[in-house]
């Protein structure tokens, strides 16, 4: 089992910069990929990224591919996403979640592919 705790969110103006962190408790943190979703008011939850076990593979959904980072370490039991060029539509409640994963290089990128989840972090962009 893994415990998820979100970090880092807050309020920027557009075009500014926010780095959030997922901090992971339990044991064996190296053997779980990890995703980031996010969902703004009124609207369903939505996939942001993810970043499979090794940290080897990485991938964003469309809206922020170019502006967002996703990394990990493994020794921190922590994943990072750098939001860059940050934009008003950016603003949610972003998420972590995590799943057990032996093959090391996969990404997953549905909701259902994810049972360890965070309770998330409010990161609001101004214009």
């Amino acid at each position: 089992q893994v415990q998820l705790v979100e970090s880092g969110g807050g309020l920027v103006q557009a075009g500014g910069s926010l780095r959030l962190s997922c901090t992971a408790s339990g044991r064996a943190f190296g053997m779980y990929a990890v995703g980031w979703f996010r969902q703004a008011p009124g609207e369903n939850r939505e996939y942001v990224g993810g970043i499979s076990r090794s940290g080897g593979n990485t991938d964003y959904s469309e809206s922020v591919k170019g502006r967002f980072t996703i990394s990990r370490d493994n020794a921190r039991y922590a994943v990072d996403l750098q939001m860059n060029s940050m934009k008003p539509e950016d603003t949610a409640v972003y998420y972590c979640a995590a799943r057990w994963d032996l093959t090391g290089r996969v990404v997953y990128k549905g909701q259902d592919d994810y049972d360890h989840w965070g309770q998330g972090t409010q990161v609001t962009v101004s214009s």
